[in-house]
């Protein structure tokens, strides 16, 4: 598989075992949030669409959710969807591949 350059190298998958949250910057500057969720390695926005605080110092549900560990606001890994509040926006998603044990994020996905 070959990468375009709307994507990047920001985290080595083994930096992310099963279940687990991790923060990583994008060369902008704007930071991502990584799950791995039952085996699925993705990416969100790593601030909450309420109160601005960082996802990665959440919780990842097992029912794929990601809980803000500030007021409680759930949203749905794969989605961004808000699953419950106090949030109301759905948290922006971004396209993610892995490639030689690399995650790479890439452009935001466009809402349907």
């Amino acid at each position: 598989m070959s990468l375009t350059a709307d994507f990047e190298a920001v985290a080595s998958v083994s930096d992310l075992p099963e279940g687990t949250l991790l923060a990583a910057q994008r060369a902008n500057g704007e930071e991502v949030c990584l799950y791995n969720h039952a085996g699925r390695i993705g990416a969100v926005s790593n601030e909450c669409t309420h109160a601005e605080f960082a996802m990665a110092d959440g919780t990842l549900r097992r029912d794929g959710t990601i809980e803000c560990a500030w007021h409680g606001a759930r949203f749905a890994c794969a989605t961004g969807r808000v699953c419950r509040g106090p949030a109301q926006d759905a948290l922006p998603v971004f396209e993610v591949r892995i490639e030689d044990g690399r995650v790479f994020v890439g452009p935001q996905v466009q809402p349907r």
